[in-house]
């Protein structure tokens, strides 16, 4: 059974079309490595899959069931979450604050309801630790590294107990040290069974964890198969055109 398929996807922006015909299976517990230059797809192909995009044409299917989604809370019910390049976190926040900023518990004092910081910060400490993260919920987001503030994230898609989790760039921009804390905590979810599709420049980190890369150049699919089957030169003649598809 895939957990995700997409069959033909393509999507058009008036006259570009920024998709055609993309075709893509992802198993339960899989990492995908999804590569290609800018203005490849990439982004394109991952908004359709979290719901901000309808495709032009192409079925979506989840656990073999076709989906249609109009809109991200329709991907979400899905089992879909997806962490942008910006987590969208809030830095003067703390982080079992930021793991539930804006699905807050809530205790009710006769009329009145405050807010359950207690659970906030024990279901959030929960998560951390099926990630084993060394983060702590008290912990105030800008005082984080790069690896702590992608633990905290990712810790918000947990809540939803999602099937799978689309990551654009985590490794971007952080040191070497935070990159290995991001890449074990891809693992640790597919550990735990959670499909993952990792959207990346970096071919060391790529294949460091991806089961699967996918290739996309100007829209098309040129290449996915078993890490193990590829090479870091190999997909750098796909993005770039020097192989044609492999």
């Amino acid at each position: 059974m895939s957990r995700l398929k997409l069959s033909g996807i393509s999507r058009s922006f008036g006259a570009i079309r920024a998709l055609d015909g993309v075709s893509l299976e992802l198993a339960p517990g899989e990492v995908m490595g999804l590569m290609g230059d800018n203005g490849a797809g990439k982004s394109t192909l991952v908004k359709i899959i979290a719901g901000n995009y309808r495709p032009t044409s192409g079925e979506i299917r989840v656990d073999d069931k076709l989906v249609e989604f109009n809109k991200p809370i329709d991907a979400q019910r899905e089992g879909i979450e997806i962490v942008y390049q910006d987590l969208a976190l809030c830095n003067h926040l703390t982080a079992a604050s930021n793991v539930f900023l804006g699905r807050e518990p809530t205790r009710r004092f006769g009329p009145v309801s405050i807010i359950d910081y207690d659970k906030m910060r024990t279901t959030s400490a929960q998560l951390f630790a099926r990630l084993k993260s060394e983060t702590r919920p008290r912990d105030v987001v800008r005082r984080m590294s790069g690896g702590q503030r992608q633990a905290v994230a990712i810790a918000r898609t947990l809540l939803s107990h999602p099937k799978i989790v689309l990551l654009d760039e985590p490794t971007a921009a952080i040191s070497v040290r935070q990159v290995a804390e991001v890449l074990d905590l891809i693992r640790n979810l597919r550990d735990q069974g959670i499909s993952v599709i990792l959207i990346s420049h970096r071919m060391p980190d790529v294949f460091a964890v991806a089961d699967t890369v996918a290739v996309l150049r100007r829209g098309e699919l040129v290449t996915s198969k078993g890490a193990s089957e590829s090479s870091p030169e190999e997909v750098t003649g796909l993005i770039t055109g020097a192989i044609e598809y492999a």
